[in-house]
């Protein structure tokens, strides 16, 4: 039976949870991240002393992005999702900001990081994808922020991040977008497979990758079996508690850097 509601644009990572606009959370960010500028002024670090972060990669539709809010309420870390890095890379004068970061805290860094992601092809590294590296970084030195897609996890050095994988089947995907959206099964199989190309094609273009392979990650967790976000998120917590252990005791998570 057709649906005559209204169409929902579904933005990939979406749950049916009200999420703040891209712009002016970025704006907010940016703000954030500026007034503490001063201090870090000739403050030059490497990659390996960023505080330890999560990085979510996904099958679009999975629930990474519900996980992660769950998460980032029990540790009080921010979330910064697909969305809000495309945002950041695409606007100039944003992007201008974070690149000059970089710049300042990394200098020569970004020859040396393109080299380390894409080997020979590092010297023809794109002007989004420059963008990209900066916002990552920018928001992995403000601390305690969890990633959402994107490609954060082969970004940021690997020591520094608790990489999860969130797999699911296909029928899960398809079944939890038509409910999200509220239209038919048919319907949200044919905009998952679009996303689904749009994602291997940005991978492709951007890391030289064809798919995600599990050796990449800390820890892989199928919706299919796993179906409770917040139990997911709690099996992520202890992991991530785990991993940074020495540099986490006697340190409680708080939410000063909350968002």
């Amino acid at each position: 039976m057709a649906i005559n509601k209204p169409k929902e644009k579904y933005v990939p990572g979406t749950h049916g949870k009200k999420r703040p606009e891209a712009a002016p959370l970025a704006a907010q960010f940016i703000r954030e991240w500026e007034q503490g500028r001063h201090k870090l002024k000739g403050k030059k670090i490497e990659p390996s002393e960023i505080s330890p972060t999560i990085c979510f990669s996904r099958k679009i539709g999975g629930g990474a992005l519900e996980i992660s809010d769950f998460l980032a309420e029990k540790i009080y870390y921010r979330v910064v999702d697909r969305e809000l890095l495309e945002h950041i890379a695409k606007d100039k004068e944003l992007s201008k900001k974070t690149v000059e970061f970089f710049d300042e805290r990394y200098p020569g860094k970004m020859s040396e990081l393109g080299s380390m992601l894409f080997g020979e092809k590092s010297f023809i590294m794109s002007e989004y994808v420059q963008n990209l590296v900066s916002a990552v970084f920018t928001f992995a030195n403000m601390g305690s922020s969890i990633f959402v897609g994107r490609g954060a996890h082969l970004i940021l050095p690997r020591d520094r991040v608790l990489a999860v994988r969130i797999i699911c089947s296909d029928e899960y995907r398809i079944e939890r977008l038509a409910n999200i959206l509220d239209v038919e099964e048919s319907e949200a199989e044919k905009l998952l497979h679009k996303i689904d190309h749009e994602q291997r094609a940005f991978f492709k273009k951007v890391f030289g990758k064809k798919d995600a392979s599990p050796y990449e990650f800390d820890m892989v967790i199928n919706s299919d079996f796993i179906t409770g976000p917040a139990e997911a998120a709690e099996i992520i917590a202890c992991a991530f508690k785990e991993k940074f252990a020495a540099e986490l005791e006697g340190k409680p998570f708080s939410n000063r850097n909350a968002a």
